[in-house]
């Protein structure tokens, strides 16, 4: 892969979110673009899958095949109802829906990379980038017990896949934002009455994760924190 021109770069969760506005920057200087979700991908194939089942894990590797993957970015994401507004209540967290949040936020990525290693392993310089968050830091003050829990795990999960993946040079980093200037947090933001300047706009995180995708294969970028300037965490 070059800065200019990537390879084959997967996206999960390319519907919305972050992961939609990567894939739509992506999109145009990626030779082949790959999108997994639920609902249609923003940009690039489209893979129809819910990703916390093995027939959607099933269905990406399918949908890979036997090309070399650059770069999986996990880039989906889940979190209890009401959260991260003064209605969220752990007490009355519905079992099914903790389940959920560890499903999409942990099982799912790691499931994942486990079933597109052998399409890792045919790239030059491949990269696996999780999307963590602040609030998997340690004693980070959020109160949403289960997302927490969820990104917790990831970083470890990052920190050992990068482990086992060592000796064949395979990059593992996850990086943790605050609030990221997707157009619906933005909305909420505004809805809020709280500044704009207290999510990190979609250009920086491409910044970043060109920078993660860009380095070779000798470099290697373990875990990144991003909050705002003037947000939580800064």
């Amino acid at each position: 892969m070059t800065d200019d021109c990537r390879g084959t770069v997967l996206i999960a969760g390319a519907s919305s979110g972050i992961g939609g506005e990567v894939a739509k920057a992506l999109a145009p200087r990626t030779r082949r673009l790959i999108g997994a979700a639920r609902r249609p991908a923003l940009a690039g194939e489209w893979v129809e899958a819910d990703l916390t089942t093995r027939r959607g894990i099933a269905a990406v590797a399918e949908a890979v095949g036997e090309s070399a993957l650059d770069a999986l970015l996990y880039l989906g994401g889940t979190w209890e109802q009401d959260a991260f507004t003064d209605a969220y209540d752990f007490a009355a967290c519905a079992d099914e829906e903790m389940t959920r949040v560890l499903d999409v936020n942990l099982l799912a990525p790691i499931r994942l990379t486990q079933a597109l290693l052998p399409a890792l392993r045919r790239s030059d310089n491949p990269k696996i980038v999780f999307m963590g968050a602040l609030s998997g830091l340690d004693n980070y003050p959020a109160p949403e017990v289960a997302n927490s829990a969820s990104k917790f795990g990831l970083r470890g999960a990052v920190h050992a896949l990068r482990e086992a993946l060592r000796t064949e040079r395979i990059g593992v980093t996850v990086i943790n934002p605050g609030y990221v200037g997707t157009p619906h947090v933005l909305e909420e933001l505004e809805r809020d009455g709280t500044s704009a300047a207290e999510a990190i706009p979609i250009a920086d995180m491409m910044m970043i994760i060109d920078c993660v995708l860009g380095v070779s294969r000798s470099t290697c970028i373990k875990e990144i924190q991003v909050p705002a300037m003037t947000g939580h965490g800064a």
